[in-house]
């Protein structure tokens, strides 16, 4: 999951703070794998919360957990209005070796949309 935002530096101290306990109580749900929270080095008001899910639907039950509406949802909402959910379908190791995976969508060729 790949959610930004775009928060005022006079909002940081808050949103990090924030983002810190949704990321917390993300990670106490099942299938959760790893998350950060990056600010662009170019535009200081650009935040990146990227989360890693076992699935795509193991990250949204984990949006229906009454700890994750409390704690993590508010956040999420003020993120920008677009796409957060990508399928990774090609990657690489630090030894350069490419991976390729099967989209889980039936449509989609392997490593390719």
């Amino acid at each position: 999951m790949v959610t930004r935002f775009v928060v005022e530096p006079a909002d940081a101290t808050d949103f990090v703070a924030r983002a810190h306990t949704a990321l917390a109580t993300l990670a106490a749900r099942p299938g959760y794998r790893y998350g950060q929270l990056a600010c662009s080095v170019d535009e200081p008001s650009r935040w990146c919360l990227v989360t890693d899910w076992e699935s795509v639907g193991a990250y949204r039950r984990a949006l229906s957990a009454y700890e994750v509406k409390l704690h993590a949802t508010a956040l999420l909402a003020g993120s920008l209005d677009e796409p957060s959910a990508y399928e990774v379908l090609v990657s690489a190791g630090a030894d350069g070796a490419v991976t390729v995976a099967t989209s889980d969508r039936a449509t989609a060729e392997p490593g390719s949309r």
